[in-house]
């Protein structure tokens, strides 16, 4: 038991400080390591996942609220805003395939490839970043826009939305990579905010398994702590290495999940 402690409490403390140093936030990381493991099913894994995050993005703004960081209040609050909607209606996406459809085995399927299609063209658009035009979008009903899909698909992948977050904030908001991560983390604490508010006045959480969440959150708490000390001592480009190495691991694992879970239909 005292093994099993560790490894979700380290689970939770690794996946959140990288994801507070690079703004993944830590649920595109807690998401597909549980599925391999194999211990929760997918309701489950996106609570254990929310309320990790959340500890962590809580954290990492506490500790960065003295730091010298550029939150851009007015668009990340837009795309939270927008992320808070969409994040509803990619939950019920969700709900409706995994649990009216009762097909969870396809949901994780579609799911984890989904994840793994956007990691990779995340990946390959960093790889080329430097080469490609970066926007700035001003107007509120787009930015909304934008943040209601990155709601949707962080919902309905259970993933907390970093990656996506971080992308869409250098590509479209012409920010840098340490403030692109610090905005994210921002995004991250409102929309995983509203995901458990949502499940509590739902719901409600009795019939999750969250024997494991009084040792995760811990550990997310820890990781934010640390990856907020961290990532305002990186450089631009220390940052970016770390996004993408997650960024392909995750999508490694994604794709071992897939196999996995197809040849035991």
């Amino acid at each position: 038991m005292m093994a099993i402690i560790v490894l979700y409490f380290l689970i939770g403390f690794l996946a959140s400080t990288i994801g507070a140093i690079a703004g993944l936030g830590g649920g595109v990381i807690i998401k597909p390591v549980l599925d391999f493991f194999g211990d929760f099913n997918l309701q489950t894994i996106g609570v254990l996942s929310a309320a990790t995050v959340f500890s962590m993005a809580t954290m990492s703004l506490i500790k960065l609220r003295n730091k010298d960081v550029k939150i851009d209040k007015i668009v990340s609050s837009i795309l939270a805003g927008g992320s808070i909607l969409g994040g509803i209606i990619g939950k019920a996406v969700f709900n409706f395939i995994a649990i009216s459809l009762d097909i969870p085995t396809i949901t994780e399927i579609i799911q984890s490839s989904v994840l793994a299609i956007l990691l990779t063209l995340i990946f390959v658009y960093f790889l080329n970043k430097n080469k490609l035009k970066s926007f700035v979008f001003k107007n509120r009903i787009m930015i909304f826009t934008i943040g209601f899909t990155l709601g949707f698909f962080s919902a309905f992948l259970g993933i907390g939305g970093g990656p996506l977050n971080v992308t869409v904030l250098i590509l479209l908001f012409s920010m840098n990579a340490r403030d692109a991560a610090i905005n994210s983390i921002f995004i991250i604490f409102f929309s995983q905010l509203s995901a458990l508010l949502l499940i509590a006045f739902t719901t409600g959480f009795g019939d999750y398994d969250l024997s494991m969440l009084w040792y995760m959150i811990p550990g997310g708490i820890l990781g934010g702590l640390i990856g907020a000390n961290i990532t305002v001592k990186l450089s631009n480009t220390q940052i970016e290495k770390i996004f993408n190495i997650t960024v392909l691991l995750i999508i490694s694992v994604n794709l071992y999940n897939i196999v996995n879970v197809v040849v035991t239909l």
